[in-house]
């Protein structure tokens, strides 16, 4: 059990660090706007608490009120082997904190996943994270950090979209799976166990979603919204639904990566 001490997000501090030398041309009431908009004073009474870890994870959701049911639970393999456990993402945010702690749970916290390295400034969340940040000098690195994390003894979680879901075809779905998870799987000898989380976000999400793809916009707004959805979560019920594991061999040559990712996205759906 990691040693727990009080924590705070100075987000005036990432928010400069993230903007270098342009921070000083911040203005201070865009600061203090956005620090209002992301309820730090209820995220802080939190990390004021100093959980680390898996702990993080499953105070966060008693802290959030929010309410979870599993569907089988039993498909959790418990062999002993390392497995790559592999989910859609309709949240963005409650659902890798509900995920870590389920999964983490089961495997003595011996889990590893992909996060934004913006989320890295969580200390409670940090030593279950790897950072992704694909521009930068980290990115040079990140194919280094993705070999070490699938070839560690870690249970891995990974959110192939990249991003949380998006209104497509008129459902609330994920964008087409990236391939990288089936590739490191057969690579290192990982069977795949498919995730469902059932969940949505507010509609005020998706149409700022759209509305920055319409008009082709590179920098992610909507994931600037995730503090306040994850706020808004406090009380509710999430379903959860864990497959059976599919077998790293079952991804032979009769299809490429790619075309298997969106097989197994599509076996996710149908849990």
């Amino acid at each position: 059990m990691n040693e727990r001490q009080p924590q705070i997000l100075d987000i005036e501090q990432v928010i400069k660090s993230k903007a270098g030398k342009k921070a000083k041309y911040i203005p201070k009431f865009v600061i203090n706007w956005f620090k209002n908009f992301m309820h730090l004073d209820y995220i802080n009474d939190y990390l004021k608490e100093g959980y680390v870890g898996v702990e993080f994870c499953e105070n966060c959701l008693k802290y959030l009120g929010v309410e979870i049911e599993v569907i089988g639970r039993e498909n959790l393999p418990k062999d002993g082997r390392r497995y790559t456990f592999v989910s859609n993402h309709p949240l963005g945010a409650i659902d890798g904190v509900t995920l870590g702690a389920i999964i983490g749970r089961e495997y003595d916290g011996k889990i590893k996943y992909f996060l934004n390295d913006l989320l890295m400034n969580l200390k409670g969340m940090a030593p279950l994270g790897i950072p992704v940040n694909k521009l930068g000098g980290q990115a040079r690195n990140l194919s280094r950090l993705v070999n070490e994390v699938y070839e560690s003894d870690n249970q891995v979680l990974v959110f192939p979209a990249g991003l949380c879901s998006r209104v497509i075809d008129g459902k609330i779905q994920d964008i087409e799976w990236g391939k990288s998870f089936i590739r490191k799987s057969k690579d290192t000898g990982r069977d795949v166990v498919p995730v469902h989380f059932e969940g949505e976000n507010s509609k005020r999400f998706y149409k700022i979603a759209s509305w920055q793809k319409k008009l082709g916009l590179k920098f992610n707004f909507a994931m600037m919204l995730l503090p306040d959805e994850m706020y808004r979560s406090a009380g509710r019920k999430y379903r959860i639904t864990i497959g059976k594991p599919i077998s790293a061999d079952t991804f032979d040559k009769t299809k490429t990566d790619f075309e298997w990712a969106q097989d197994v996205r599509a076996h996710v759906y149908n849990l």
